[in-house]
């Protein structure tokens, strides 16, 4: 199976175009509003106009109610929404969209809580209540259990220098990377785009 990638962070038309063209699969907007990578409703929706329809728009959100997290997806066109919050099993079904549930994993996690999610994708990231994602730093990718690996999104830390590595260790699903490929939060590096999906095309290749 391919891994998948995500971009996330995205706050100028360019730097989506540019993941479009290298082969990026999904690229995520950050509607919380505490965060260095956030864009309006309205910004995003401008980026995500003049992008491939097949291209997936995700927006991360963090504790929002449910009535605005399903008007921004609807407003922006959205494919996706992700939830780095306190989201519960019955906060995720009301949600009108595909729904990514994001958890922050440190050596005491205990991944069964995933299970409750059962209409959700399941990512898996640094635990770190402050930043919700785009930190640079990771945990310990063999916690996951060997049972979901091939079945999650994997965030944190990942780069050109380790996703060979991670990849090998335990083969997830797809992979999330922001701060990884910025020059600056919100802010993409171009070079660090390219090289990175031209390693994951090598990773592919070899699994065709």
């Amino acid at each position: 199976m391919a891994l998948k990638i995500k971009i996330c962070g995205i706050t100028r038309l360019k730097d989506a175009q540019l993941c479009v063209e290298y082969g990026v699969d999904a690229i995520g907007f950050v509607f919380y509003r505490k965060s260095k990578r956030y864009i309006t409703p309205d910004e995003a929706y401008n980026i995500a106009k003049s992008l491939p329809i097949f291209t997936h728009k995700v927006g991360v959100f963090v504790n929002e109610s449910y009535n605005e997290v399903n008007n921004i997806a609807e407003s922006v066109g959205l494919t996706a929404v992700q939830l780095h919050g306190n989201e519960s099993p019955e906060y995720t079904a009301e949600i009108k969209h595909p729904v990514i549930k994001a958890f922050g994993v440190d050596k005491n996690f205990d991944f069964s809580q995933t299970t409750q999610y059962t209409n959700s994708a399941i990512l898996l990231d640094v635990k770190n209540t402050m930043e919700y994602g785009g930190t640079g730093k990771s945990f310990d990718w063999k916690l996951i259990p060997e049972s979901i690996r091939n079945r999650v999104i994997v965030a944190g830390g990942i780069s050109a220098r380790n996703i060979k590595n991670m990849y090998n260790t335990i083969a997830p699903y797809a992979v999330d990377l922001s701060s990884s490929v910025e020059i600056e939060p919100g802010i993409k590096d171009a070079k660090k785009i390219i090289e990175i999906m031209n390693i994951i095309k090598q990773i592919n290749n070899k699994n065709e």
